[in-house]
């Protein structure tokens, strides 16, 4: 699962998720109200929170499908700069 900073960031762009909603791994992210622009916007905010850059390679609308697997893309940026 992911740290309290991802779902602090994530939850803003959701608009129809209720805050006493579980966010899960499966939380199809375009269901919960995440569009083109906010996907965006998005992307800003983790690369600014978490001090990394989205490679081109992850730029794909597969990597923002759903909270899971967005979560994979960030911590799998955060192994990479950590070695």
């Amino acid at each position: 699962m992911w740290d309290d900073r991802f779902e602090q960031i994530l939850r803003p762009f959701l608009p129809f998720l209720p805050p006493q909603e579980e966010l899960t791994p499966e939380s199809d992210l375009k269901d919960l109200g995440l569009d083109s622009l906010g996907t965006v916007q998005l992307l800003g905010t983790l690369e600014e929170g978490y001090q990394v850059r989205f490679r081109d390679s992850a730029l794909t609308m597969d990597t923002f499908r759903t909270a899971g697997v967005l979560w994979d893309t960030v911590r799998g940026m955060l192994q990479s700069t950590a070695s």
